[in-house]
């Protein structure tokens, strides 16, 4: 018979890959039914348990779906950090995690949306300008940002997707068609949830827009993006199906791994 565990060889073994974690996070709330993220199931099951032992979450929903429920009680979980607003949303962050984590299970791959900065005079954060940049080599097409991250309220039509970090627009209307293709098309490539928008949809220019998947310093808005992306929805109001350029799904953290 195999020797039970100790407490402090139980949590070694027990890993939560924080990655997956953020992605059904992102993509499970958006699905028609509980469907699991690939690959997520037992991370997420960690969470979900150690929610229900903070009183949190309710054990029959400990079945590896990230959905609304368990944001909800993350969200609780965070305010009880301390974290109000959009700190307080039930999408997991580092610090959130790992407080949750202690004593329980560790945290694999753990992931950051890096330091503030800014990228042609607009908000951002380091990973996100990396990625940006990554696209802009893939495509050999210039960027011109025409909207940022962190910069709620200024442009209504953006629906709140820019009130958070992971967020741009490009400009594409001095682009060709096969132009708009390559970078909407490198953007995707290394973990964009992104789509070419145009004048037929709503009251704006050509231009694309574009979500970092996995960013955890996303708005609410956006990580329902990134979710509709990974149902090949286009991400607007209709749900339409996507009508982009067809990619392998990926993170940043997935592009370089495998590069």
């Amino acid at each position: 018979m195999a020797a039970a565990l100790t407490p402090s060889v139980a949590v070694a073994a027990a890993a939560a890959d924080m990655e997956l974690v953020v992605l059904a996070a992102q993509w499970d709330p958006v699905k028609p039914d509980t469907g699991i993220t690939p690959g997520a199931g037992p991370s997420v099951q960690l969470v979900e348990q150690a929610l229900v032992e903070e009183g949190l979450l309710a054990a029959q929903y400990v079945d590896g779906h990230f959905g609304t429920v368990t944001r909800t009680a993350y969200g609780l979980w965070q305010e009880s950090l301390g974290y109000t607003g959009p700190a307080a949303n039930g999408f997991p962050g580092r610090a959130s995690l790992t407080a949750l984590a202690q004593g329980r299970f560790t945290v694999t791959r753990a992931i950051t949306p890096g330091s503030r900065t800014t990228f042609q005079g607009y908000p951002f954060t380091t990973r996100t300008v990396a990625m940006l940049t990554e696209a802009q080599r893939l495509a050999q097409v210039p960027l011109v940002v025409e909207q940022g991250s962190y910069s709620p309220g200024e442009d209504p039509t953006s629906a709140g997707t820019h009130d958070g970090g992971g967020a741009v627009d490009l400009d594409a209307e001095a682009l060709s068609t096969a132009q708009r293709t390559a970078l909407l098309t490198a953007l995707r490539r290394v973990g964009f949830a992104a789509w070419l928008r145009n004048p037929s949809q709503d009251d704006w220019p050509w231009h694309i827009h574009g979500i970092a998947v996995n960013d955890t310093d996303l708005s609410r808005p956006a990580q329902k993006q990134v979710g509709q992306y990974y149902q090949g929805r286009d991400g607007l109001a209709g749900n339409r199906p996507d009508d982009g350029p067809q990619v392998t799904k990926k993170t940043w953290e997935q592009y370089n791994r495998a590069k």
